[in-house]
């Protein structure tokens, strides 16, 4: 058996970096590793089913197209419809309950709390919104930061044209 664990940090890191990756390519490379993996552990694949993330029929051909002497049946809602899936699903569930549960937070403020479904309110801290273990780029945390608190930082960087304040120091939101 083989999981492929993705810290949540790195998530929002490759959706928002310059050349982005969205996570429906995080989860077929995701997927793609663990099928590599696998085959150089020296296990005979015939036969993969996977549960989509995006267009069912696309990400076949894009695992055939990598492994063309493997089957894929690629289907939404793959769980329900085969065991193997299911199984899998229950095997990922686990994994992510016990790592959630052994998370140490990087963050140490008082009200900043670990008992986590869908991050909201309860899990938001005033200034320094949510820890790094809630994926901040999902659709149920973008409400919370309007609430949040302005906070000025200075930086001892120019600004882009060259330019700096007088004390070479600018702020920065």
């Amino acid at each position: 058996m083989a999981v492929d664990v993705i810290d949540p940090r790195e998530l929002p890191a490759k959706m928002l970096q310059k050349n982005k990756i969205n996570l429906n390519a995080i989860s077929h490379n995701s997927a793609m590793g663990l099928v590599s993996r696998v085959l150089n552990m020296g296990v005979l694949l015939t036969e993969v089913y996977v549960d989509t993330v995006g267009d069912p029929g696309k990400y076949r051909i894009r695992l055939s197209e990598r492994f063309p002497s493997i089957k894929f049946v690629v289907a939404k809602k793959a769980d329900s419809l085969y065991p193997v899936v299911s199984g899998a699903s229950i095997v990922a569930k686990v994994t992510r309950d016990r790592a959630l549960r052994d998370w140490v937070l990087d963050e140490t403020a008082e009200n900043m709390h670990r008992n986590f479904g869908y991050p909201g309110e309860d899990h938001q801290h005033s200034v320094f919104g949510f820890p790094t273990l809630a994926r901040f780029s999902w659709g149920t945390c973008t409400p919370y930061f309007k609430s949040n608190v302005e906070v000025l930082w200075e930086s001892d960087k120019t600004d882009e044209d060259g330019s700096s304040t007088r004390s070479g120091k600018r702020q920065l939101k």
